[in-house]
């Protein structure tokens, strides 16, 4: 595994060992002895293996879990104690991240810089905000009516219960973020996990799972399968041990878990797939409003569900707003996420390098102008940040997940027609509007039907804030208070005094 920028050894001691899944606190091969590769994205070697878990492993991680939900000491944890194994999970992770920085860029290829900054100080932020719900669920009490015992007394309340045992599938662009948004609440909610990563980036939620064993949770409240979708994925949606299954990832993916789920009635949450639109208003700081729209479009190489890649400007402005852009796209500098000078990093894999440039490719057919960038390159999985105009907005470039850095840019007369333009869309999962005008800002926003909408910035997300989509989006929300509820279930109790 020839690794050309300086890592931590201990960055290179865990990806070159001989990695194993997480069981019962047992770390184990597949039943079937079957391994399955995974590579470095910056140069498409094979960085290493992992076991490739079939419907067998994924049935013994559900057992644990279910074993751990229902009779370890786990199930009888005080809310206190849950909250501070979740305080010292996220201390260990701050321990070692730039260790889980690196893991991050050499599995998925972001750049290890900003992964430390972005995505590990997130998910430790996050782990520490929901530790604080794991001392805050609450119930209630119920004064009730009941015509037909006039004369008995009774006591009412309702209860709100960890859901039981959960199975998390999450995506690759935001391995170990994505792991923590499905650990957090249910660890704080006193659910047991089962946690099946992309087939593409298992080393954060190995590495993971190291430290969830060293803050001290018991054997089997996390367990880690690694695998294949088609069939450690297909296991953990169908499985009738699961009480929930939580999935980030494509659409089409989520329609079939969430069809998937419903043959076992199985509680489900789906973050699914987006193509966010950025408004731009006459009245807006147009400079920051075009690195804005880059940042919104170029960040993880535009691997984000909730990248802004249709951009609307307002017509007369829109010529000046799509040359600044080109010009930031066009002195970003593309190579390995290891070195610290570069601006973007490779796609996930070739065949997310096949995807983006096919619709690149489809936009020149369909008479679209490429403003910048529109050229792949190896080796690995390079694709220059791309901006398209002269595009219909009925054109699929337009109405369909690209999943990279290509943004296509139409202009708008009035807010009507953004607002027209904005909803135009299957998604629904974020929007940013740049203005300065706090009134039309005012009134877009009720109008615009996305789960986020950002004002002046884009994809900026906080622990406190729900997170989620409206329409082919998903269903339920990451983040907040509203997660704790997507983790539990409530029950009503009536006594009879």
């Amino acid at each position: 595994m020839p690794i050309e920028f300086p890592i931590l050894p201990q960055t290179r001691a865990f990806v070159t060992r001989q990695l194993k899944m997480l069981i019962d606190g047992r770390w184990l091969d597949a039943a079937s002895g079957a391994t399955m590769s995974f590579l470095n994205p910056a140069t498409g070697e094979i960085l290493g293996q992992v076991p490739s878990a079939a419907a067998e492993d994924v049935d013994r991680a559900v057992q644990a879990a279910r074993r751990a939900f229902d009779d370890s000491p786990w199930s009888r944890m005080r809310p206190r104690e849950r909250q501070n194994l979740l305080w010292k999970l996220a201390d260990l992770m701050e321990r070692d991240a730039q260790l889980l920085a690196e893991l991050e860029c050499l599995n998925n290829g972001k750049s290890a810089q900003v992964a430390r900054v972005m995505d590990v100080q997130l998910s430790i932020d996050f782990l520490r905000y929901m530790a604080g719900w794991a001392t805050k669920i609450e119930g209630s009490s119920i004064n009730v009516s009941m015509p037909l015992m006039p004369d008995a007394q009774f006591h009412g309340y309702i209860r709100r219960e960890a859901v039981g045992v959960v199975g998390a599938i999450v995506a690759w662009n935001f391995p170990l973020l994505l792991a923590c948004w499905k650990l957090g609440p249910a660890l704080a909610t006193g659910c047991s996990v089962v946690l099946k990563p992309a087939d593409e980036t298992p080393l954060s939620a190995l590495k993971l799972a190291e430290l969830v064993q060293e803050a001290g949770y018991p054997d089997g409240v996390f367990n880690v399968v690694t695998g294949s979708g088609l069939q450690a994925g297909a296991a953990l949606t169908a499985h009738p041990g699961v009480d929930k299954l939580t999935f980030t990832g494509s659409t089409e993916v989520g329609k079939q878990i969430g069809k998937a789920a419903m043959d076992n009635m199985t509680r489900v949450t789906l973050e699914l797939g987006g193509k966010s639109p950025t408004v731009v208003l006459a009245d807006a700081n147009l400079q920051e409003a075009a690195a804005g729209a880059a940042s919104a479009i170029f960040f993880n190489q535009g691997q984000v569900c909730c990248a802004g890649s249709r951009l609307y400007v307002q017509r007369k402005h829109f010529d000046n707003v799509i040359a600044d852009i080109a010009g930031i796209a066009n002195g970003m500098k593309l190579g390995n996420g290891l070195d610290p000078s570069v601006d973007m990093g490779p796609l996930i894999s070739a065949k997310q390098q096949g995807r983006v440039t096919s619709y690149i490719e489809l936009g020149r057919q369909l008479g679209a102008t490429v403003a910048c960038g529109g050229e792949s390159f190896g080796p690995g999985y390079f694709v220059k940040p791309t901006v398209l105009v002269d595009v219909d907005q009925k054109h699929r470039l337009v109405q369909e997940e690209i999943f990279g850095p290509v943004l296509v840019a139409m202009p708008f007369d009035d807010l009507d027609e953004a607002v027209r333009l904005a909803n135009d869309s299957p998604y629904g999962l974020g929007a940013s509007i740049w203005s300065n005008d706090l009134s039309a800002v005012h009134r877009l926003i009720p109008r615009i039907k996305s789960g986020s909408v950002w004002v002046n910035c884009h994809s900026a997300l906080d622990p406190a804030l729900p997170f989620g989509g409206y329409k082919m989006s998903g269903v339920g929300r990451e983040m907040g208070a509203a997660a704790i509820e997507h983790y539990t279930e409530l029950k009503s109790v009536l006594i009879r005094l």
